[in-house]
């Protein structure tokens, strides 16, 4: 491990030997500098709302690519369920239950994590909630309690860590944005704003940290079956609509978000910055 010449970004040497090696030996060292890229081991990963569905997918992903990652939600027995979940099959993992939408738990947390656990080098916001109505019908609190959770989380947590991996000119963090970051839709007008929020976010981040050796991106998923989409998934009409509407034709499948996730995490998004990654069967391609 070295610190790279650009930011002081956290980097491996990925040379290829040449002296004395047969074709195939080149191969299949091209090979494993290939996949290095994409090694996570050593780095310590925190997973906003990864109890479950999403999040818990993409932290284990984050573990099976060789990072720790740390489990947050707000439901203690959820959380270390998750965490046993990870451990029984060999992954590294940790527990922590704080608020993500509460600055002072945020401080309070990070700070604990940073001198417990590991500094983090990788942060993926995920968090969210949906709320389902047309506007004029939208309560006011629910409005508020989406903009908490899905925006002041995300400025909350990157606020926090940010402020740390600045001093060590490197650090990932990904922020889960959604098909709603581009595209409206009747009924979730208040989701859309706050996925909105999330594109424009990462965006300004990017032209603060990049300077710092910080790479700052978002996911965007597409329609996924997940526990909080079992509904929707259930009712024949709105599948049979989304299966027309993507190009893939069917839902996507949570494991499905890992490679992206993998990458923007590692050091092959080493000049990746402000991007907003679309996982989503080719649903914003086509009208």
């Amino acid at each position: 491990m070295r610190r790279g010449a650009v930011g002081g970004a956290r980097r491996r040497d990925y040379k290829i030997r040449s002296g004395g090696e047969t074709p195939d030996d080149k191969n299949i060292t091209r090979k494993r500098v290939s996949l290095s890229l994409f090694d996570l081991t050593g780095r310590t990963a925190l997973v906003t709302g990864s109890s479950r569905g999403i999040g818990l997918a993409i932290a284990g992903g984050l573990a099976r690519a060789g990072a720790r990652v740390i489990i947050n939600g707000r439901n203690a027995e959820a959380v270390q369920k998750a965490v046993d979940e990870l451990r029984k099959a060999g992954l590294q993992a940790e527990a922590r239950v704080f608020d993500v939408s509460d600055p002072k738990a945020v401080e309070t947390a990070i700070d604990a994590i940073e001198r417990e656990i590991a500094p983090l080098d990788i942060l993926v916001n995920n968090a969210g909630k949906q709320h389902r109505s047309m506007v004029v019908d939208f309560p006011d609190e629910a409005w508020h309690d989406l903009i908490r959770t899905n925006v002041d989380s995300v400025f909350f947590m990157s606020r926090a860590v940010g402020r740390r991996m600045i001093p060590r000119k490197r650090g990932k963090i990904i922020n889960i944005g959604s098909v709603q970051s581009e595209l409206g839709r009747a009924t979730i007008s208040p989701y859309t704003a706050t996925k909105g929020a999330v594109k424009m976010l990462t965006k300004g981040l990017c032209a603060e940290w990049a300077q710092h050796g910080i790479q700052v991106n978002a996911i965007g998923p597409g329609y996924f079956d997940t526990e909080l989409t079992k509904t929707l998934v259930e009712n024949k009409e709105f599948t049979d609509w989304l299966c027309r509407r993507t190009p893939a034709g069917r839902w996507g499948k949570v494991d499905e978000l890992i490679g992206a996730a993998i990458f923007l995490a590692s050091d092959a998004s080493g000049f990746v910055n402000g991007h907003l990654l679309m996982v989503d069967g080719g649903l914003t391609s086509i009208v």
